[in-house]
């Protein structure tokens, strides 16, 4: 057993995969709607005020009667989805998560909102139709390693029409600099976020090069040792650019964030809006 912890106490190589379940894992994707439907918590989604602040500029400088088809990738629970549909688009959701989807597709039948919820992995995004615009929000796009940032993006573009646009939004340097290596451990003695019942936590944060993350989380129960790891690659202006330019986005603006506030070297957050 001993073995066995200090081998996961070992920093993994750059962007290491996790190996076991997370998304689709029946007890965390319950814990991780939960917190996507909690609207004063900014962990999973942006705080239900700001998503409406976001949707409403997003309508103000696409309008659906020029971007009628959105694609919203990574869409969750379909706290955006709802809103664009409201708005006047066509939706089409793609989210990894299977409870997610199955939460967004009986939330939209109550509200009587017609939108297209496919549970599918955005590295092998297929849907079979283009679109005028597609949302990529809260960072998840920096949660990739550089391979796979670069699949999705070029699977997007792919899905877009000729002139159509991508919004997304990463952590910039500003959020890297406040990044603080830590370790920590809790005892959750009535079970938590990763598991039911009873289990300690470890938690290790750390920096990687010059511009990654790493959250890894260290689960040990009765049954089992599992480890997480929570990447996060950060952005200035310029090295964002220069990743989509390479796969041949144009950019149209940079903001502060996908509810158009201004730009600084302070912003905790980059959005970038990009013509096909």
């Amino acid at each position: 057993m001993y073995d066995g912890i200090s081998k996961r106490f070992e920093l993994p190589t750059l962007y290491k995969e996790t190996e076991a379940a997370f998304w689709d894992d029946d007890h965390i994707s319950k814990q991780m709607l939960k917190a996507h439907l909690d609207p004063d918590f900014n962990g999973a989604s942006r705080k239900l005020d700001f998503i409406e602040k976001s949707v409403s500029w997003i309508k103000q400088i696409m309008p659906s009667q020029s971007y009628p088809s959105l694609l919203d990738v990574g869409c969750g629970p379909g706290l955006y989805a709802e809103r664009f549909t409201a708005g006047g688009y066509m939706v089409t959701g793609i989210d990894f998560s299977r409870r997610s989807i199955g939460y967004a597709r009986r939330s939209a039948q109550k509200a009587g909102l017609n939108i297209q919820y496919i549970c599918q992995d955005y590295l092998t995004l297929d849907i079979g139709k283009p679109f005028d615009l597609s949302t990529m929000i809260y960072c998840d796009y920096g949660a990739l390693s550089t391979d796979n940032r670069r699949v999705v993006l070029q699977n997007i573009y792919r899905h877009l029409k000729p002139g159509g646009k991508l919004l997304l939004d990463v952590f910039s340097m500003a959020r890297y600099n406040s990044f603080q290596e830590q370790q920590t451990w809790e005892l959750h003695k009535h079970g938590g976020f990763w598991r039911e019942k009873e289990y300690v936590e470890v938690n290790k944060t750390c920096k990687y090069s010059d511009s990654v993350t790493l959250e890894q989380f260290i689960i040990v129960s009765s049954q089992e040792i599992v480890t997480y790891y929570l990447w996060n690659t950060y952005f200035t202006k310029e090295t964002l650019a220069e990743e989509v330019r390479n796969v041949g986005f144009k950019i149209c603006g940079i903001y502060g964030d996908v509810a158009g506030g201004p730009f600084s070297e302070e912003s905790p957050t980059i959005a970038i809006l990009l013509i096909k």
